[in-house]
């Protein structure tokens, strides 16, 4: 069994585990796309996706059963199709996308997932007057969130773009992307099994890892009933842009010298 022992993994992959958690449980913000940019700092991008799925449909566990009455039916009948239909496109292409391009599409992602929140507010503030509701555009913004959760576990920014405006309970939304994302992961399984990500080595690294999910959870089910943490979010937005800044840096020569 391959495990990592480089003392730099797991400086950067414990912090991405425990946010990954804080996310899952109780946020709901999204936040848990910081996990893949952090590890990718010091792994490739495909194998770091590999360690941490099977920690996330762990976290998925503990969400399902804290939400497990709070979702919305409408939206996820509308959703899941579409995120099938991303994972699929995603697990499909997988095998062609060089460390490269992942590179560049996760600091992509994460570089957009902050631009959105920085402005998404301004987005919010002249929907309040007339909120959306569930319509066949979910279908589009999920099968998109199906292929960026394939490839980098990042799939709620373009879920959030379709929530956020229906102006859902917090509970609600919350609970339906713990809902969403456990559907998403589990599906991702048979991917990422074929495609040989869910190794020994991966697996157990993820193992190594997996102290750190109740610590996450924990923290995110306490945050959940309080007020936003200001400066929680300003770090985890600060790393997102550098580690976003430096991910396209490295995978934009490497895709133009390819």
């Amino acid at each position: 069994m391959d495990l990592i022992t480089d003392p730099l993994f797991y400086v950067a992959a414990i912090p991405a585990v425990v946010i990954a958690g804080i996310s899952k449980a109780g946020i709901g913000g999204g936040l848990g796309i910081v996990a893949v940019p952090l590890m990718t700092l010091v792994i490739p991008p495909v194998q770091a996706a590999g360690i941490l799925l099977p920690i996330l449909c762990v976290m998925d566990i503990a969400g399902l059963w804290a939400y497990r009455r709070n979702w919305h039916r409408r939206n996820m009948s509308l959703m899941l199709p579409g995120a099938l239909a991303g994972i699929t496109i995603g697990g499909l292409s997988f095998h062609y996308l060089s460390d490269d391009v992942v590179r560049l599409i996760v600091g992509t992602v994460a570089l957009a997932f902050v631009a959105w929140r920085w402005t998404g507010a301004t987005v919010l503030r002249r929907a309040e007057a007339t909120p959306s509701t569930p319509g066949p555009r979910g279908v589009v913004w999920a099968g998109l969130s199906g292929f960026t959760s394939t490839v980098a576990h990042a799939g709620a920014p373009p879920v959030q773009v379709y929530l956020l405006p229906q102006q859902l309970d917090k509970s609600v939304y919350v609970g339906t992307m713990v809902v969403f994302f456990a559907v998403v992961n589990y599906v991702k399984l048979i991917p990422y099994g074929l495609l040989g990500q869910l190794s020994p080595g991966n697996l157990g690294t993820a193992l190594a890892l997996a102290p750190a999910i109740p610590v996450g959870v924990w923290l995110g089910l306490r945050f959940h009933g309080m007020l936003n943490d200001k400066w929680f979010y300003r770090i985890v937005f600060a790393i997102l842009t550098i580690t976003g800044v430096r991910l396209v840096w490295q995978g934009l020569p490497g895709l133009l010298v390819g």
